[in-house]
């Protein structure tokens, strides 16, 4: 049973990579402090305002 878990994980896991990818910096303590209330007091998540902020770039783009 065990290993049917592992395996549907391991096989998740493949699959979700195929369509996503990580991205990641490291910032200041205190301006990432300040930039998260930002994000608070405007209800977003960083992903969510990611997001916006990626679609922002793509359009201009085009």
């Amino acid at each position: 049973m065990n290993k049917i878990a592992t395996k549907s994980r391991a096989e998740y896991m493949k699959n979700r990579r195929k369509d996503k990818r990580g991205f990641s910096v490291l910032l200041d303590k205190e301006k990432l402090d300040k930039f998260d209330e930002v994000l608070e007091e405007k209800n977003l998540t960083k992903k969510e305002w990611l997001e916006e902020k990626i679609d922002e770039e793509l359009e201009q783009k085009e």
